[in-house]
């Protein structure tokens, strides 16, 4: 299976610029129709701003924007390669704006436009969306800051860590490391420990805040 970035989480921020206020929004979306009802609700909710500006990117889908009204490539555009630029995909963008009486101007439009959907998808976070290998690690006191060092540097995340006679280390591995890595920790601590694989998952695990 593929692996791709996604939004960890839906996201709201705000901010004012020459007394335009600028609010903006990410939503985790996996199909276009949800990203149309997200821009409806805005639209509705947001009846007399300005404008709704929007983009978006579904996984194997397609990639719309629009600028709604703001002048050609100042809105729309400036969101939607802030969402390229992080490469994260069945995400949706949407940036109102209540104008407060001052013209921004091409390049403040671009950068104002281009802040929000930074600002929001940063409140976001990042997450990958790959297959998992859910690995266990019981092991001695003595290894656990080691190991729990090598499952980050084989891009895995700690779950969960339980403390006992032994500590066990929940993790989740990128499937396609998990060989190497369970190789390395049986290296590492000359058979002590042998990672337990309890399962696989496809799904999104944060990766960035």
């Amino acid at each position: 299976m593929e692996a791709y970035k996604v939004p960890a989480s839906d996201s709201q921020t705000e901010f004012i610029e020459k007394k335009s206020r600028f609010i903006g929004r990410i939503w985790v979306t996996e199909t276009e129709e949800e990203a149309l009802e997200h821009l409806k609700a805005m639209r509705q909710q947001h009846w007399d701003a300005t404008h709704n500006v929007y983009a978006y990117i579904i996984h194997g889908g397609p990639t719309r924007y629009s600028d709604d009204g703001e002048p050609q490539g100042t809105a729309g555009m400036p969101v939607l390669e802030v969402l390229r630029g992080a490469g994260v995909e069945n995400v949706c963008c949407i940036v109102t704006r209540y104008f407060g009486g001052t013209l921004l101007g091409t390049g403040g439009l671009v950068r104002a436009y281009g802040k929000s959907a930074r600002e929001a998808l940063q409140a976001a976070g990042i997450a990958r969306k790959q297959l998992w290998k859910q690995l266990d690690l019981i092991l001695p006191y003595n290894y656990y800051e080691r190991l729990r060092q090598e499952v980050e540097r084989f891009g895995g995340i700690v779950s969960d860590t339980e403390y006992s006679a032994d500590i066990c280390i929940h993790s989740l591995l990128p499937a396609d490391r998990a060989p190497d890595f369970c190789a390395r920790v049986v290296d590492l601590t000359r058979g002590a420990v042998t990672p337990l694989e309890i399962g696989e998952e496809f799904r999104a695990v944060p990766v960035e805040g």
